[in-house]
């Protein structure tokens, strides 16, 4: 298990959201986290401390849990924060620390989150690194290779029975399928990341993005990685 870097936090209007900072690197990088976290569990992962290790060898790295999620404040389950409002924990967290312009690395919904900040605040945007990220969650006509709404329900129903239960290895990390570890570690993780309400209200909330629109106001260099 790695040591967890300090924990801190910043005010993003009325809501206290955790960040970290590693590293002293030549420019800040953002590492904005998927669906739910928990920054400081998430460095008794050996992978990904490793990860956030070699990011921070280069770089400032700045760690933070979204709003209703890990340390940060919970939000009511009714009142389901937008993405605006979830882009803005980031400048939050940025004006914080003293940063006036980083790189973003999003994964998964945080992909969206980047983009929507790259659009927003391009004179604070260095660059940004896409992973495992999507435009729109939802099947269309022309965005045939998302999930259909009923699809998307399914999953989002079977949540609430299973949350924090270990999960389905060969859909989450096909990689570590046979790593009971790896698999015990990450049922934890979800469960310190977020309650099964909150953790299903946030899920709704992403199942309605579409930054599609806001795609072509990004002019920075953008990587975008898939596995």
């Amino acid at each position: 298990m790695s040591e967890a870097p300090v924990t801190r936090y910043a005010k993003s209007g009325d809501v206290n959201i955790a960040y970290q900072v590693v590293g002293d690197g030549a420019f800040d990088l953002v590492f904005v986290p998927g669906w739910v976290s928990n920054i400081e569990y998430s460095w008794e992962e050996p992978r990904l401390a490793g990860f956030f290790r070699r990011l921070a060898s280069f770089s400032r790295l700045i760690l933070f849990d979204k709003r209703g999620t890990g340390l940060s404040d919970r939000v009511p389950s009714k009142e389901l924060p937008t993405l605006e409002q979830r882009m803005d924990d980031v400048r939050a967290v940025l004006d914080a620390i003293g940063s006036q312009r980083a790189a973003l690395f999003g994964v998964s919904e945080g992909a969206g989150l980047s983009i929507l900040f790259a659009a927003t605040y391009p004179q604070r945007t260095i660059a940004l690194a896409i992973y495992g990220g999507f435009a729109k969650r939802l099947w269309a006509p022309d965005y045939p290779w998302a999930p259909t709404l009923e699809q998307r329900q399914a999953w989002i129903d079977s949540l609430e029975s299973g949350w924090g239960g270990v999960a389905d290895m060969a859909t989450i990390a096909p990689s570590r399928v046979e790593d009971t570890h790896f698999a015990q570690w990450f049922a934890t993780y979800l469960r310190r990341s977020a309650s099964p309400s909150a953790a299903i209200a946030l899920a709704q909330m992403n199942t309605y993005v579409d930054v599609r629109a806001i795609l072509p106001a990004v002019h920075v260099p953008t990587l975008v990685l898939h596995r």
